[in-house]
């Protein structure tokens, strides 16, 4: 499994690449891995898209201050 901070950088490495389509790319992935039954991967994809949820969260209550 990789580390908190490794997940937060894979975050927001995904919101960086893939803006506001991530969502969607995560759930390729997920999928993918679903298929190819990787339940460490997808593990990792649901962890990332948590942190995903939580910057985009924080960037959205940034803007409405």
């Amino acid at each position: 499994m990789l580390s908190d901070w490794e997940l937060w950088a894979c975050a927001n490495h995904v919101l960086r690449t893939h803006g506001d389509k991530a969502p969607l790319h995560v759930a390729e992935q997920i999928g993918a891995l679903a298929l190819a039954g990787d339940q460490a991967g997808i593990r990792a994809w649901q962890a990332i898209a948590e942190r995903i949820v939580q910057l985009t969260s924080n960037r959205d209550g940034a803007r409405l201050q």
